[in-house]
């Protein structure tokens, strides 16, 4: 074969590329069973994250099996549902987000349990400036008390929005309460700062230069939270 000729260039590059898109394919089909490890164990070490866990990914599994005594699902008018083949675990909130109606979605909640005390685990997604935002919020056993946070992002701006993934943005919602004394649905405003956010347990300090992902924070926590009410309306009276 003459190798000077552009008949060879042709065929030899496109051999090639078969060659290394063939390579490609097997190698991504053969690490997505990784890959899903991967995500699950992430998704177990931010659920627990959030009641103030730190678990490594070679913990996660057994540490979420020991803490997480139960998880349940909610329809978009906060009654509790068993969908055939599905748990709470399995719901990818991000994607039900992005392409199901709401009145369809699924709403997961988890329950921590540790020496005989409850916290109520709420995943939470919504939209920041660049992309999505997500989290998980987590309540004392009054549901109304916040024990502990953890937000994250996917393209917000380093330094400004993507601070909401810190642990000084994060620890501003610990005590902070979602009923007023009435029992009133408030939720948990993220604000500019100021004496709208002074001694207000509705309401914590947004980040400086990344206000509109801070208002797309508060209005996931709102959004997200009013369709934990009844659930969580009826389970403190159960309890008085």
């Amino acid at each position: 074969m003459d190798v000077n000729k552009n008949s060879y260039t042709f065929a030899f590059s496109a051999i090639l590329v078969i060659v290394v898109a063939a390579v490609l394919a097997f190698a991504a089909e053969s690490l997505k069973p990784m890959q899903k490890e991967n995500m699950r164990l992430e998704k177990m070490q931010n659920i627990l994250a959030s009641v103030k866990i730190e678990a490594t990914p070679e913990q996660a599994s057994s540490m979420f099996e020991k803490y997480i005594v139960d998880q349940k699902l909610l329809n978009s008018q906060g009654e509790v549902v068993t969908p055939s083949g599905i748990t709470a675990f399995d719901v990818d909130v991000v994607k039900e987000f992005r392409t199901i109606d709401e009145k369809n979605r699924n709403y997961p909640l988890f329950i921590f349990e540790e020496n005989g005390e409850r916290k109520y685990i709420v995943p939470l997604v919504g939209k920041g400036l660049w992309g999505p935002i997500w989290g998980y919020v987590a309540f004392d056993g009054d549901m109304n008390t916040v024990y502990g946070s953890t937000f994250d992002h996917k393209s917000e701006t380093p330094g400004l929005g993507a601070e909401i993934n810190t642990n000084e943005f994060q620890d501003k919602f610990i005590g902070k309460s979602i009923f007023d004394n009435n029992g009133n649905y408030e939720s948990i405003h993220v604000l500019k700062g100021g004496t709208d956010v002074v001694g207000n347990q509705h309401a914590v300090d947004g980040i400086s230069g990344g206000t509109i992902t801070s208002n797309g924070v508060g209005e996931m926590i709102q959004r997200t939270l009013n369709i934990y009410v009844p659930y969580f309306k009826g389970n403190q009276k159960a309890s008085l």
